[in-house]
């Protein structure tokens, strides 16, 4: 394993757990060289997800590119990496377990603006208006007042 910091190609582990969901082993180390502490995950290896675009243009799923529009989402905000990362955990269960090898990028999109939504509102709102590609105020809107209705249901 690589030294995130100084590149350095051994290193020692300090404390190894399962992950919440149980699908990953997330690893402590220190890196034998500058002593600094990183951490990895280790995951099995599955058959890969392939993604379809909205150009119908097909691509492995990458959960990196996930968590980062979700980062950008939730810039500013109050949601810990820890939270996103198992978002996006969650994601690739569900991703996983599905009987599609295939799946569309809508799909993945969806998916994110479920949990999102119970996470955190602005994050939600940020996040749809780049999946949707709000056309204009209107649409903005009209996402908005779905908002407001269904808090005023609850």
């Amino acid at each position: 394993m690589k030294c995130p910091y100084c590149g350095y190609t051994e290193s020692k582990v300090v404390d190894s757990r399962p992950t919440d969901e149980s699908e990953r082993i997330r690893r402590r180390r220190e890196c034998l060289k500058c002593g600094k502490r990183f951490t990895t995950y280790e995951v099995i290896e599955s058959v890969p997800i392939v993604v379809i675009k909205k150009d119908k243009s097909r691509e492995a799923f990458d959960r990196q590119k996930l968590l980062n529009g979700l980062l950008r989402a939730c810039e500013k905000r109050p949601v810990s990496l820890d939270t996103l990362e198992h978002i996006v955990g969650e994601i690739e269960v569900l991703l996983q377990n599905s009987l599609d090898k295939e799946v569309s990028s809508q799909r993945i999109g969806t998916y994110a603006m479920e949990k999102l939504k119970s996470v955190d509102e602005v994050a939600y709102v940020r996040f749809a208006s780049v999946y949707r590609q709000f056309r204009d105020i209107n649409s903005f809107m009209e996402e908005l007042n779905k908002i407001i209705s269904q808090k005023q249901g609850n």
